[in-house]
């Protein structure tokens, strides 16, 4: 018989479920496409970012492949690299224009004679 000044234990309870489920892996090389392909287009305003914005373009397709749930980095990678190569080449062409009209310029103030 049970005492009835003796309290039953409570029934057991369901066992809680996990909250989160394993950790997603992080979209390194698309994050790293994004970041190194603005910074190509930045630095290539000015003829020196060429290397970055391939680099953001080469890393964007690997993210392409490897990453597909992280699309809106390496599409800005992508998009930003390819971009940037135009800018950078544009402004090479520029800079090469600028000092071939210094150089043939006979007026030069440079020039000494």
């Amino acid at each position: 018989m049970t005492d009835p000044t003796v309290p039953e234990p409570a029934p057991y309870s369901q066992p809680i479920p996990p909250l989160a489920g394993p950790a997603a892996p992080t979209p390194t090389l698309s994050i790293i496409s994004m970041i190194v392909g603005i910074l190509g287009l930045l630095i290539g305003f000015v003829g020196g970012g060429l290397l970055f914005s391939v680099g953001g373009v080469v890393l964007g397709h690997l993210g392409q492949r490897k990453e597909p749930a992280a699309r809106g980095f390496w599409l800005t990678g992508l998009i930003t690299g390819y971009v940037g190569i135009l800018v950078n080449i544009v402004v090479i062409i520029i800079w090469i224009v600028f000092f071939f009209v210094i150089a043939s310029n006979e007026n030069n103030i440079y020039y000494g004679g």
